[in-house]
């Protein structure tokens, strides 16, 4: 069952007919296969052209859809095997970050990326997300050790920022994502990075400072969150919209600025809708991509 945004209520009522219909026609004499039809291409356009004209303040919504891939989805459905490494070797793990060896269509390479969740109990476990030091350390680990192996790299990108907390300042956060960040540049094999749904301040760049960055139609990259940023500018995180829009944090924009690479176009609706079409794109934009390094 798809969640419905705010702006895509008109989408959701004629859904909702639908199923209506679906469910009276059920053993019913009266045919309504036209009806339905006709309702059904109706929902396709207006979903079609809802998602042709989204603001940035709409993608950042579908960038943070509650059903939108993550990590573990990628996984599953875009690379071949997967096998999961933990620790840092310093402190502990952290499962905001996970990473392993991975195949891709036969390739051999490192994977790295932020897991979110998608239900209460593995958000909780993930953290939303939001990586701590250890993890930042965990990803350099991981990425020195391709280096040795000759494996390249590949990061999906998937947060809303490193986590803020006071533990995470006292083990050392901004340096982990310092040297995280070194660590990309200095990788002596190519590294891909892909930004999935949110790729928010250093907790994004400390896995996106990669040779091509690589960008879902519908995700957002910036700074700061678009709540953040109003916030400082206007007091008031009402004014997020206006942010999101002054920011450019949209994938379209960060090509025209030559922030990223790469546009990977997502189902219409958006990723959600598709997971396993939207993970197959992505899979075979990262092959071409590590082909060409």
């Amino acid at each position: 069952m798809n969640s419905y945004l705010e702006f895509e209520k008109p989408v959701a009522q004629l859904d909702e007919r639908i199923s209506e219909l679906r469910s009276a026609a059920e053993g019913g004499d009266v045919d309504i296969t036209a009806e339905l039809k006709r309702l059904e291409r109706k929902s396709a356009s207006l979903l079609a052209s809802t998602y042709a004209s989204l603001s940035p303040w709409q993608k950042t919504q579908v960038a943070r859809h509650p059903q939108r891939p993550h990590f573990c989805d990628f996984v599953s459905h875009a690379f071949d095997e997967f096998v999961p490494l933990g620790g840092d070797r310093y402190f502990g793990e952290d499962e905001a970050i996970m990473g392993g060896f991975a195949t891709l269509n036969g390739r051999r390479l490192m994977l790295i990326g932020h897991e979110k969740g998608n239900d209460t109990e593995s958000r909780l476990r993930h953290n939303f997300g939001m990586g701590k030091p250890e993890g930042y350390r965990k990803a350099i680990r991981l990425m020195e050790m391709a280096g040795r192996f000759g494996l390249p790299v590949v990061t999906l990108v998937d947060t809303s920022g490193a986590f803020p907390g006071v533990e995470a300042e006292e083990r050392g956060q901004a340096e982990a994502i310092a040297r995280s960040t070194e660590a990309c540049l200095a990788l002596p094999v190519p590294m891909v990075a892909a930004i999935v749904g949110e790729g928010g301040s250093g907790g994004a760049v400390a896995l996106a400072s990669a040779e091509r960055v690589l960008m879902l139609e519908h995700a957002v990259y910036s700074v700061i969150s678009p709540e953040g940023c109003a916030s400082i500018l206007w007091r008031t995180a009402e004014k997020a919209p206006d942010a999101a829009e002054a920011m450019k944090i949209t994938a379209q924009n960060l090509k025209k600025l030559g922030v990223i690479d790469r546009i990977i176009k997502e189902p219409v609706g958006g990723a959600h809708r598709d997971p396993k079409a939207t993970t197959m794109s992505l899979g075979a934009a990262i092959l071409e991509e590590l082909d060409a390094l």
